[in-house]
């Protein structure tokens, strides 16, 4: 279990100091950013902006890292590898404020680091530290990826993103759009909640925020959905406590409701940890009906189960199950729909989770889709003839998306494509997926997650 940073004299550490011992813990021991971010927030109670600073320096270290250690390299005459792991974090963090941070003065991240050399190391440390920070600075205006790079190491270089994934969106979209997917993941993510549509409506809710001194918009992409411009954590307000609202994102939202559920309907979710889409499903049946909610973690029910009590939804029931196991433990056609949101690389939320792109490797696409296959092969037979299965994931990959699908149709008679419910997508997008009964959000369409949905029909036979 993660006991937070501490210091030699027990000292509460600042924001950087906060910051270097994530980063180290992640590198060390293959942390997730965001549990270990969290757990060590809450730990050090920090300021509200060192907090924010802190977070700033972890995510934006790990989303620019091969930049990062692509221009140190040249100031570390050794090589970054033969450098403590603790220096090495102090000096990614340090070199992202003077590239990427413009509200802090570059000598001041210099020579904060300095001052935090000295107290972690000895003279020797921060003297090195403060010869590679004051070159880098000196270097500033010259420190450019080269033009005569192939064009895949220059993307993957200028926009932080590892060359095989780089090289897939390329072969795939060209380099204007692989750019701009890049770019998009880049950008800090929007925070976006959905109204609990039995306790009012979208409008309902934004007044009642901003009677609480939080600004919103509504979301272009979902009709459940608000943005958060500014006004503090959603997470933190009272009315989300009170079931009001869910936190999630907007392409995530819209898979609820492509689904479609209606009051009384039998639903089964199979991998619905944590359990946003399937409280969305449930007020979307007005809380009438049963969704079986099925997670294969334990732990992770328990989460689907918080959520159902805090929004006070009583029609939701929760299994611990492995989802391709459902066929010894349902009938046959006893669901009228069917929702698999599948497991997948979730290539389309790097913009939370920065360190996906670093961790991943290109052979993992294959694997996950073999998971996928299999699960759909399990579970499809529980569905009712005319019943509605959507699939959904949140990545771009084809092999996890469109090409599961066709294979799928292929091999399993009695299913066919079906328009998305109409005008549930902004224009155009309603056309695409009418058309194919597929949508692809690629991260920079509308901001939101990268994000893919198959909406499946069940032919009834005579």
């Amino acid at each position: 279990m993660n006991k937070g940073p501490t210091t030699n004299n027990g000292r509460k550490p600042g924001a950087r100091e906060a910051a270097m011992d994530v980063l180290t813990r992640i590198e060390q021991d293959q942390a997730y950013s965001n549990l270990l971010l969290n757990q060590t927030l809450q730990k050090l109670k920090l300021e509200r902006q060192d907090a924010a600073l802190a977070t700033e320096l972890v995510y934006g270290t790990i989303q620019r890292l091969n930049t990062i250690d692509y221009f140190l390299g040249r100031f570390a005459a050794k090589g970054l590898t033969r450098l403590q792991p603790w220096v090495r974090s102090l000096l990614r963090l340090s070199f992202y404020q003077i590239r990427y941070l413009d509200r802090i003065p570059p000598h001041a991240a210099v020579n904060e680091a300095v001052d935090l050399a000295k107290r972690r190391g000895h003279q020797g440390v921060a003297g090195l530290v403060n010869g590679i920070l004051r070159n880098v600075l000196r270097e500033a205006d010259r420190l450019e990826v080269p033009e005569n790079l192939p064009e895949v190491s220059r993307i993957a270089l200028e926009e932080s993103h590892p060359e095989w994934l780089v090289g897939r969106w390329l072969n795939r979209y060209g380099p204007d759009t692989a750019r701009a997917m890049c770019q998009a993941d880049n950008r800090p993510p929007k925070s976006s909640i959905r109204v609990n549509r039995l306790r009012g409506t979208r409008e309902d809710l934004a007044a009642r925020l901003a009677g609480a001194g939080m600004q919103t918009e509504p979301s272009l992409l979902s009709p459940a959905g608000l943005i958060l411009t500014s006004g503090g954590s959603a997470g933190a307000s009272p009315l989300f406590a009170a079931g009001e609202f869910s936190i999630q994102d907007e392409s995530s939202m819209l898979v609820a409701l492509t689904l479609a559920p209606e009051p009384g309907m039998r639903v089964l979710d199979c991998c619905a940890a944590p359990g946003g889409k399937t409280a969305h499903m449930a007020e979307l049946m007005d809380g009438r009906g049963e969704i079986i909610a099925c997670d294969i973690h334990e732990h992770k029910e328990q989460l689907i189960r918080e959520q159902a009590n805090r929004l006070s939804l009583r029609n939701i029931r929760t299994a611990a199950a492995d989802a391709r196991q459902l066929g010894s433990r349902y009938p046959e056609a006893s669901f009228d729909r069917i929702l698999l949101d599948a497991p997948c690389t979730g290539l389309g939320v790097i913009r939370r989770k920065p360190d996906l792109k670093w961790v991943k490797q290109e052979m993992e696409i294959a694997q996950v889709a073999q998971v996928q296959r299999s699960i759909l092969q399990a579970v499809h037979p529980l569905l009712k003839p005319g019943g509605i299965l959507i699939y959904s994931t949140c990545t771009m990959e084809p092999e996890e998306n469109g090409e599961q699908i066709r294979r799928f149709l292929e091999e399993t008679p009695g299913y066919a494509l079906e328009a998305f419910p109409k005008g549930l997508l902004p224009e155009g997008w309603a056309e695409e997926a009418g058309k194919s009964g597929m949508l692809q959000l690629l991260p920079h369409h509308f901001d939101s997650d990268g994000f893919f949905i198959a909406r499946l029909r069940k032919i009834a036979v005579n």
